[in-house]
């Protein structure tokens, strides 16, 4: 899809550590940046007549050559530059196919450049650079939340080396003092590992500027080139003590097989990404015409898939861990699973199984002495037990929190301790999201057998739900943010589909009399929802605190977890809910979007696709769709598709380059459906 503008545009993306994006309207008009906002020296020169341009990254002073159109795609970003008589194109393409887990986990991007009219009488070449900044943090930049900038060396020094062989050619580049995983922590690139540059062409130079800590590359441009960039991180994960490599190493033994790999088969893989582009754009256009949901959905796939990092460990357990980018940092959180599980549904199933996978551990841990559900395992990159809600006798806020340092291995925690505080929970949040999901991925099996060997669990966490959740008391939802609610209808709704996931899933188990009581239990639930928050023309944010309670009826909320009945087929409902519902968020949409409830003007992106997709008028959903649409083309925050900004100002609230926008895939997920044929 052709587009003048954007937040911020992928160029190169795999993972929370490999992310590159273009937050400018030029390409030139400063250095790419990393999803947290740091800037990343990726930089393009075009040399010819004795003339430098530059038409990727910080000019430093040269002419730039301007840019004719970009065309983004879900794996795909083109820039197409003007050059007198001539267009240079420059493509980067990140093969994250979500059926092909090997591929999906290989740090390997392409750059291919191409150089059309008329034939040039100059000699022209192309150069890219590779800065420091790629492996190496720039601590002195790092600002969270809180402001607190961490008192640590702002540069290391760095090695490089430029190696050819009879297959292709490459240069390499990264730290000389290797810590691979040595911090933990949020808006911050990578520090340890190893960037690649490669190329197949016999005229390819490689070479390093040790002046300014940079690889270059630099190749004769008569048509086309290729290039690839990977990254080698070395270690990827500690998994419950297991220090965990990628998921790609259990195909290639090291980065420079996996090039060679991905050099060899790059016409085989590009068909494979023009397939996959052309399914994401034909799904959204069949779920709401236009080009306003394709837009979001293109800039959704690539956007979520790299907010993870896919392992398997020594047993063979598969895990999907999203890092909660610009939030806390924490791994494997459910409530982040759990609006990116549309996505995931529909490309492969077995990855929301990697999202359940680390939590299902955890919570069978002495420490998680708890009838709910945990909200995290761990701050990336160490899935090492629950950080949310941690008392505070048990970690160093100063370190800890602010300055990168690790938790403590809670998962070897015994009961006991008291490491959590209750208030810092989501209970009813969390065993809602593990249910469902646990739900929808059996539904899309047509089997239980991922659930079976957690049925206990899931009968406790469904035993919750049923005790606490048809009125929840004053407690955290995944929108945290907003802070405690006692009340909360949305919640209710939450518990109230997780009851009936697990009459799903007993259903599928073939316990068809104790699935019916669930139902009946959820069925009842959802009566007594529709009855007490009903305001004449839309239903509630909070149920009535009481008899006299007439202030609950000018509050209203996105009451997008209601969704899952039209997924579920289980009629839950009164149908009427949903269109009086979609009716009210029509109405109170304003110029970016439908607010996430009455309490202020931010909402929440894919809480809003959501809710566009508890009704099937294209007219409601486009009305819906469209201020998105707009505020990722208009806002003047550049970051990589924000999932928590303000619908009067289209200004970023908080959050960017999180998994969660896997939700915007909602309305294709609730038109496809769940049940296998």
């Amino acid at each position: 899809m052709f587009i003048e503008r954007a937040a911020a545009i992928p160029l190169i993306t795999h993972d929370p550590y490999f992310s590159i994006w273009c937050g400018s309207d030029r390409p030139t008009d400063k250095d790419p940046i990393h999803w947290s906002g740091l800037p990343q020296a990726l930089r393009g020169r075009l040399h010819a007549g004795g003339k430098t341009y530059a038409f990727l990254g910080d000019p430093k002073g040269l002419p730039v050559l301007p840019v004719f159109s970009i065309n983004v795609t879900a794996l795909s970003t083109e820039y197409t530059y003007t050059f007198g008589d001539r267009k240079l194109s420059v493509r980067f393409t990140s093969p994250l196919i979500p059926s092909d887990l090997v591929l999906l986990s290989r740090p390997v991007s392409y750059i291919d450049c191409r150089l059309t009219g008329e034939d040039p009488a100059d000699d022209i070449q192309i150069e890219f650079q590779l800065g420091r900044s790629i492996v190496s943090t720039d601590n002195s930049l790092i600002i969270g939340h809180s402001g607190f900038v961490p008192e640590m060396p702002m540069f290391h020094p760095v090695t490089n080396e430029t190696v050819y062989t009879a297959a292709y050619h490459y240069a390499v580049m990264g730290r000389a003092d290797q810590k691979p995983l040595g911090y933990s922590g949020d808006n911050h690139t990578i520090d340890f590992g190893y960037v690649y540059l490669a190329s197949a062409g016999n005229d390819a130079c490689l070479s390093f500027d040790a002046e300014n800590s940079r690889v270059l590359y630099r190749e004769p441009l008569y048509g086309e080139i290729h290039l690839a960039v990977a990254y080698d991180d070395l270690v990827s994960i500690n998994y419950f003590g297991e220090w965990v490599r990628a998921y790609w190493t259990k195909t290639y033994g090291t980065i420079q097989t996996a090039i060679g790999a991905a050099i060899a088969d790059r016409e085989m893989i590009l068909s494979l990404c023009k397939k996959q582009d052309e399914k994401v754009e034909q799904n959204a256009r069949a779920a709401c015409p236009g080009d306003d949901y394709a837009l979001l959905c293109i800039f959704a796939f690539r956007h979520t898939l790299a907010a993870h990092k896919l392992i398997e460990n020594s047993e063979g357990e598969l895990a999907f861990l999203s890092k909660e980018n610009d939030s806390n940092g924490c791994i494997g959180t459910v409530d982040v699973s759990y609006p990116s599980t549309p996505l995931l549904l529909l490309e492969n199933p077995d990855l929301v199984k990697g999202l359940m996978n680390p939590v299902f551990r955890f919570s069978s841990c002495p420490v998680w002495e708890y009838d709910f559900a945990p909200h995290d395992v761990g701050r990336y990159p160490y899935a090492w037990g629950q950080v949310y809600g941690v008392n505070p006798a048990h970690r160093d806020l100063a370190w800890t929190h602010h300055q990168g340092g690790v938790y403590p291995p809670f998962y070897q925690y015994p009961s006991g301790l008291e490491v959590y505080s209750l208030r810092g929970q989501m209970p009813v949040e969390e065993c809602g999201n593990m249910l469902i999901m646990a739900a929808a991925c059996c539904l899309k099996d047509g089997s239980a057998d991922y659930a079976i060997p957690h049925m206990d669990t899931l009968r406790k966490w469904t035993g919750y739900l049923v005790t606490y959740g048809e009125d929840p008391g004053e407690q955290l939802c995944t929108d945290d943010f907003a802070g405690h609610l006692a009340h909360n209808v949305n919640l209710s709704a939450k518990a109230i589909m997780g009851v009936e996931a697990f009459a799903q899933i007993l259903s599928l188990a073939g316990d068809g009399e104790e699935a019916a009581r669930y139902h009946e239990t959820a069925k009842k639930m959802a009566k007594s929802l529709e009855d007490r928050s009903f305001a004449e023309d839309h239903y509630s944010l909070v149920y009535p605190s009481s008899a006299d309670d007439s202030a609950y009826r000018d509050t209203w909320s996105l009451k997008y977890n209601m969704v899952w009945d039209r997924l579920f087929g289980s009629s839950l409902f009164d149908p009427k809910v949903f269109e009086i519902e979609t009716d009210t968020y029509v109405k109170k949409a304003n110029p970016y979007g439908t607010p996430l409830d009455n309490r202020s003007t931010y909402t929440k992106s894919d809480w809003i696709l959501w809710s566009a997709a508890l009704t099937d008028s294209g007219e409601k959903r486009q009305s819906l769709i469209h201020p998105i649409a707009r505020f990722l083309q208009e806002t003047p925050s550049r970051y990589p598709f924000s999932d928590w900004y303000f619908t009067d100002t289209g200004l970023y609230r908080a959050f960017k380059g999180r998994s969660v926008q896997g939700g915007i895939f909602m309305p294709v997920l609730a038109d496809q459906g769940l049940f296998s044929l």
